[in-house]
């Protein structure tokens, strides 16, 4: 038996560690080495020089995502900020027809609630919930009314939704402003959606 021991012993003084412990990661055994001069100054002509448009704060160089059909990505906010941001990313002749629809509606209805949610702008009012919301497709802007139904005369739009109602905005159509604010101002005073 003490034989056969020794030779246990021989091997697994012969073998090399396997431990974890005992043996050097490469990151470690990589940073310890000291660099070469050349090395370093690859690294530094590599490195980009700082321009104007780098040095300016990360808020003001970003800009909102344009997702699938042109609709803004905006973060979810409540109030009239978040709003604006939205409006302020629809791409081409929905901006001004945002900012309008935007006017039409505080206009209608003072002191309106107003939030991006879903990546859509939300009208309600206060303790009655959503009455409205807007989004961007590639063609058209869509004015989803949620007891649409319920308006006179009906919004043109089926929804798959039994209350819902839909007006579509296009660039050659004109906005029939008065039949607008009227549709905003039945819809406000009808219970609004919870979201």
């Amino acid at each position: 038996m003490a034989v056969k021991s020794s030779k246990v012993a021989k091997k697994a003084t012969a073998r090399p560690s396997t431990s974890k412990a005992a043996r050097p990661s490469k990151a470690v055994a990589k940073s310890a080495a000291p660099k070469s001069k050349k090395a370093t100054a690859k690294k530094s002509a590599a490195a980009p020089k700082a321009t104007a448009a780098s040095r300016k704060s990360p808020a003001a160089a970003a800009k909102p995502v344009l997702l699938s059909g042109g609709n803004p990505q905006i973060a979810k906010g409540y109030g009239d900020a978040p709003i604006r941001a939205y409006i302020e990313a629809m791409p081409g002749w929905k901006r001004d027809v945002g900012h309008r629809l935007d006017e039409l509606i505080e206009r209608t209805i003072p002191g309106v609630s107003k939030a991006v949610k879903w990546n859509s702008p939300m009208y309600g009012v206060e303790g009655q919930g959503w009455f409205l919301s807007i989004h961007c497709f590639t063609k058209y802007i869509k004015v989803a009314f949620f007891r649409g139904t319920s308006l006179r005369p009906i919004p043109p739009g089926a929804s798959k939704s039994q209350d819902t109602r839909y007006l579509d905005i296009r660039e050659d159509e004109p906005l029939d402003e008065a039949q607008f604010a009227a549709w905003v101002k039945q819809a406000s005073q009808l219970p609004g959606e919870r979201m």
